[in-house]
C-alpha cells in the first residue's frame, strides 16, 4: 500500500484502489496535490487497468466551496490557488469508478463527475452549493454535469444549489448504480475486476472514442472510432483475443 498525506493506494488484480483519508479540518490543497502526484504514477503503471476512487471517511466526497474566502488577509489570494481535484483523474486513460461512500457535495461532486462510472449508497445526496456563497463551480461542474444529466437538470442543480437524493441522482443518470452501504465496495470491485479482465488497450480506446467523439461531429466521431478499431488489429492483444476465442479459453491480455 502506498500512503500519501491524504490518500492511501493499493493494487489488487489489475485494479488500483484510491482511498481518500483527508479530514475536513485539513487544508484540502494537500488532497489536490496528492491526487495529482498519484495520478501521474498511475498513468505510467501498465499493471493498473482500472481505478476505484473511494473514501475512508463518510464525508470524503463532501468538499464544500468554503475556501473561496480570502486567506491570510490577502484579498486576491482565493480558492484558485488550490490545484484542480478533478483534472488529474479526468486525464487518466484507464476507466475510473467512483465508489461514493456518503454525500458528494461541492468539489467532491466535481471530483466524482470526473470519473467514468459512479456507484453510490442509497443514502447518498448530491449537490453543487457554490451559488449559495456567491460562487459558481470552478472544477468542471458547469461543464461535466450538463454533459451527463442534460442542460435543464444541470441548470436547476447549479442555479439553486439544492441537494438531490440518491434515487433522483440515479433517475437522471448522475450515478450508474445505487446500493446498500455494506455492498458499495464489493459492487465497485466486482465491476472493476470485470473491466480489468478485458483488453487494456481496448478499454482505453473505447473510453477515448466516447469522450472525444462527443466533442466533434458525428462524421468525425465515426472516423475516430474506425481509426481506433483498426489500430487494435495491430496489437498482440487482438491476436490473443482471437486465439482464445478459437480455443475456447480465457484470453490473457498483456496490454501490447
Amino acid at each position: 500500500m502506498v500512503l500519501f498525506k491524504t490518500l492511501a493506494f493499493q493494487k489488487k488484480e489489475g485494479v488500483g484502489v484510491v482511498e481518500m483519508n483527508w479530514s475536513p479540518n485539513e487544508d484540502v490543497s494537500h488532497l489536490a496535490d496528492d491526487l495529482a502526484h498519484l495520478c501521474n504514477e498511475i498513468f505510467c503503471d501498465d499493471e493498473i487497468r482500472v481505478i476505484i476512487l473511494t473514501g475512508g471517511r463518510k464525508d470524503s466526497f463532501s468538499i464544500e466551496p468554503r475556501l473561496a474566502e480570502p486567506r491570510s488577509g490577502i484579498c486576491d489570494q482565493v480558492e484558485s490557488d488550490i490545484g484542480s481535484f478533478s483534472e488529474p483523474l479526468g486525464k487518466l486513460d484507464q476507466p475510473v469508478i467512483a465508489a461514493i461512500n456518503g454525500d458528494a457535495i461541492g468539489h467532491g461532486l466535481e471530483l466524482a463527475l470526473a470519473c467514468d462510472i459512479r456507484i453510490a449508497m442509497v443514502t447518498s445526496r448530491f449537490g453543487l452549493p457554490h451559488i449559495k456563497t456567491g460562487l459558481i463551480p470552478r472544477d468542471g461542474g458547469t461543464q461535466r454535469l450538463p454533459r451527463l444529466v442534460g442542460r435543464n437538470k444541470a441548470l436547476e442543480m447549479i442555479l439553486t444549489g439544492e441537494m438531490i437524493e440518491a434515487q433522483e441522482a440515479y433517475r437522471i443518470g448522475l450515478v450508474n448504480k445505487i446500493v446498500p452501504p455494506g455492498e458499495l465496495i464489493t459492487v465497485a470491485m466486482d465491476m472493476a475486476k470485470e473491466m480489468a479482465s478485458k483488453g487494456p488497450i481496448a478499454l482505453r480506446y473505447a473510453k477515448e472514442a466516447i469522450y472525444k467523439g462527443m466533442d466533434v461531429t458525428l462524421e468525425q466521431g465515426l472516423r475516430l472510432e474506425a481509426d481506433l478499431y483498426l489500430l487494435l488489429h495491430t496489437t498482440r492483444d487482438r491476436t490473443e483475443g482471437i486465439n482464445a476465442f478459437r480455443k475456447k479459453r480465457t484470453p490473457k491480455f498483456e496490454g501490447r
